[in-house]
């Protein structure tokens, strides 16, 4: 059985998909960008400004399934440009306490919008 996870908290789905699938344990986060959910625009001032508003919509809907930062065990990272792995990471880090989620990040020619960052979760709950 699945849970459709929606806030309004998070930037609203710019296709057929939702923010997040909850089944049993397991929460599907789907790829998140720079949107700031109070104004509809991207955050693309820079790639650590887009960075924080990503994670900050990621944890917009952990908190509407009941979790949050430390129930990430996976993420994805999609940059548009690999010279920004370590700004990513600066930012990325700064999210979690300890236990870091696996993690792959991969380059890639473009992404929805033409953000520079893309990022999905799969969390659990404990």
């Amino acid at each position: 059985m699945k849970e459709v996870i929606n806030t309004k908290d998070a930037p609203t789905p710019i296709g057929p998909y939702s923010q997040a699938i909850k089944t049993g344990k397991f929460l599907f986060v789907s790829g998140q960008i720079a949107i700031n959910s109070s104004t509809g625009n991207l955050a693309l001032d820079n790639v650590h400004e887009e960075t924080i508003q990503v994670m900050r919509n990621i944890g917009a809907i952990l908190k509407a399934a009941g979790m949050d930062y430390p129930n990430i065990v996976k993420t994805t990272i999609y940059l548009t440009n690999m010279n920004n792995f370590s700004a990513v990471n600066e930012v990325y880090g700064s999210f979690f306490k300890d236990a870091f989620p696996a993690r792959e990040t991969v380059q890639v020619s473009r992404l929805p919008k033409d953000v520079n960052i893309e990022i999905s979760v799969i969390a659990v709950q404990e």
